[in-house]
């Protein structure tokens, strides 16, 4: 894809009725020639604009008028390089556990929890974080009364009654990220879309959480290192590995070493993924244009959800 036809395609899947600051910015960015061109230099990996956006958030620069984040990346290309090209997207959005809870508290208990891709860690306390669920009851479905409320929508979908039971939580990532580190921090909260102050929140209260009670998160491959690691899960809990929206950024033929490593694994193995990530034999409609992942279970696809983890629609 094009970097210009890639801004066009977040601006308008991604960004459009979630983040306007970031739907006139990509817009704008995929008409600028000379931006385009400083983009052209980097690995595609490099070009996306979740990553472009961050980077400029996490160095002050201005993301709420395009004219204005021209000028700044014109001015300011060789610290915004640098910072592009060493890092990656990270971002630990707690509210993803909405999504993922109705198939967690579904499984035998208690459960083992192993996230590929887990940064900062944040999604491996869905027994720890309260949920609303809207659309199935009037004044929606309560779980939970602790900090932070975890919104979704739900679709086609009696929510859970109950939080999984989880004895065991460890993640895998290439650069595992520290909530007690300001520095960590700072990036996942720049990584936070400009207008989202309840995610700000949300990542604060999630941040706690995890910082009261350290999970086990170990830098690997998501391949090379996953069976070591899930070995150290207790023996008497279903292991659950599960990751969202990470394997995008890992090469396709990565993509099938890893599906065919967790499938050797004892236990379950949750996906929450774009609908291209990962091969499925056939997907039906989804209730909307926008940008959405793919919830499966050991392969089977289950429900469409957002990015964010603020709605899924059931159709498994």
């Amino acid at each position: 894809m094009r970097i210009a036809q890639r801004y066009v395609w977040f601006a308008e899947r991604e960004a459009r009725g979630v983040s306007p600051s970031y739907e006139r910015l990509a817009h704008a960015v995929s008409r600028d020639e000379e931006l385009l061109s400083l983009l052209g230099t980097l690995p595609e990996a490099k070009q996306q604009p979740n990553l472009l956006f961050g980077v400029v958030r996490l160095l002050g620069g201005p993301v709420d008028a395009p004219a204005a984040f021209h000028d700044y990346l014109v001015v300011n290309w060789s610290t915004v390089e640098a910072e592009v090209r060493t890092r990656v997207t990270q971002t630990n959005e707690a509210g993803r556990c909405a999504v993922l809870l109705p198939l967690l508290a579904a499984l035998p208990q208690p459960v083992a929890l192993l996230e590929v891709g887990a940064s900062a860690g944040l999604c491996l306390y869905p027994d720890r974080y309260a949920y609303r669920y809207t659309g199935s009851a009037p004044g929606g479905h309560l779980i939970g009364t602790e900090e932070p409320v975890l919104n979704c929508v739900a679709t086609n979908l009696t929510p859970p009654e109950h939080r999984p039971e989880v004895v065991w939580r460890a993640g895998l990532d290439l650069n595992p990220l520290d909530v007690t580190d300001p520095a960590d921090l700072a990036w996942l909260d720049a990584l936070i879309w400009p207008e989202h102050e309840h995610r700000r929140n949300r990542l604060r209260a999630a941040a706690a959480v995890a910082a009261a009670d350290p999970p086990l998160l170990v830098r690997g491959d998501l391949v090379d290192d996953l069976p070591a690691l899930a070995a150290q899960a207790p023996a008497d809990a279903t292991l659950v590995v599960f990751h969202t929206s990470v394997l995008y950024l890992v090469p396709t033929p990565r993509r099938s070493a890893f599906a065919e490593e967790v499938r050797r694994l004892p236990g379950h193995w949750i996906a929450n993924e774009g609908p291209s990530v990962l091969p499925y034999a056939a997907l039906p409609q989804p209730p909307s244009d926008a940008h959405l992942n793919v919830l499966a279970l050991d392969g089977q696809p289950l429900a469409w959800t957002r990015g964010h983890g603020q709605e899924i629609t059931w159709f498994g």
